[in-house]
């Protein structure tokens, strides 16, 4: 892939971008390979799959642009060392909705004069404009606001952007009032009659609320989900516990006749997201194949590991699970392990810290290409 911001020297996120892809995929599985193999566990009988590789270009499904600049003149990007604006509108990683959005999102914020933040001077409204588009093309607009200031203007407006941008579904402002590296603040105003975007994946009618958290490339987390679900398929467990479960991306890919599915999530927006999901898809929230979602702390579980679970998911934020979660899985009478992670250095340490489980398969799936970065799914099983 090239790109005209990264051969100016205006953007340096993507690392990687100057190796060929093939290459890119081949040293990303040999390193996770090398950290599992040295880092404690027992990887003799690990059988690696083929690596899913990722589409080179427009496959952001999220971008997430600091505004800088002036009124009349905004950029949506990132900041240079000094604090002024670099705009990256035409970023080849993010997909035609989003780029045919972002010119008409700033000219609607040149039009409202909503003023962008200066970073160095501390000063000014508006701090990011967040973009998410579905797999149908429709999207989610979050403005990050510095107080509720122009939120009125904001709503006043609202009409044109939608006339505008037809597949514009959900439109928030985020309130961050703070002046320091923070996305965004924990007070979220919705402006449209849509609170969640619908995100269908393999057929699943998954829902994005603003605050959930979703994969940032939706082939891939396609890809991800599929192998999990075949990987349950040959296991055929009755019950199946899904920690860290996000909008319920496992959990409802892993929904089956007669069979239990509870996820356990921290995000209250991201367990109604679920539940509406499950809602939608009818499935059952009692008796046999009951699915079900709590909003809690996916480290302090004793609960939802009583008795002999037959599955378990995983899919930790990059602190992996930590020393406390390792303990419990390793001292639990849960027969198999699917653990998604975006870190294979935490994978390797979480390895290691349960030597009664034995890894049997990895795959890794690329889900952010043209960097160090990737998912890797590993099946484990007790020994």
């Amino acid at each position: 892939m090239r790109c005209d911001y990264h051969d100016r020297g205006l953007c340096d996120s993507c690392t990687l971008i100057d190796q060929p892809y093939a290459q890119q995929l081949t040293a990303k599985q040999d390193g996770v390979r090398a950290l599992l193999d040295d880092g404690g566990a027992d990887t003799s009988g690990l059988t690696w799959l083929e690596p899913v590789a990722s589409a080179e270009s427009g496959f952001r499904n999220k971008a997430k642009m600091v505004v800088a600049g002036t009124v009349r003149h905004p950029t949506l990007g990132i900041l240079d060392p000094r604090g002024r604006g670099i705009d990256l509108r035409e970023c080849p990683l993010y997909p035609e909705p989003i780029g045919r959005a972002l010119p008409i999102v700033a000219a609607f914020c040149t039009q409202l004069r909503l003023l962008p933040y200066d970073v160095p001077k501390g000063r000014g409204e508006l701090k990011h404009v967040l973009v998410t588009v579905s797999p149908d093309g429709e999207l989610m607009l979050r403005f990050v606001l510095r107080s509720e200031k122009m939120l009125g203007r904001i709503r006043e407006h609202l009409d044109v952007l939608l006339e505008a941008l037809p597949g514009l579904r959900v439109v928030t402002a985020n309130l961050q009032p703070e002046h320091q590296a923070v996305l965004e603040g924990p007070v979220e105003h919705v402006l449209t009659d849509g609170d969640s975007l619908s995100m269908p994946i393999n057929g699943i009618p998954l829902r994005l609320r603003p605050r959930s958290f979703f994969q940032t490339n939706t082939e891939v987390a396609a890809a991800l989900y599929r192998q999990a679900v075949e990987w349950a398929r040959e296991l055929e467990p009755a019950e199946v516990v899904d920690l860290y479960c996000g909008v319920g991306g496992f959990a409802l890919h892993l929904a089956a006749a007669d069979r239990r599915v509870h996820g356990v999530e921290i995000s209250v927006e991201a367990v109604e997201a679920a539940r509406q999901a499950a809602a939608e898809m009818g499935l059952p929230t009692s008796g046999p194949g009951a699915v079900t979602f709590t909003a809690g702390d996916a480290t302090a579980v004793e609960r939802s590991l009583e008795g002999e679970v037959p599955l378990v998911v995983v899919n930790p934020p990059r602190r992996g699970l930590g020393v406390e979660l390792a303990q419990r899985l390793e001292d639990s009478q849960v027969r198999s392990l699917i653990y998604s992670s975006c870190n294979a250095r935490t994978l390797a340490r979480d390895l290691a810290a349960m030597p009664s489980w034995r890894p049997v398969q990895a795959r890794l799936l690329d889900m952010f290409p043209h960097t160090g970065h990737s998912e890797t799914a590993v099946l484990l099983q007790r020994r």
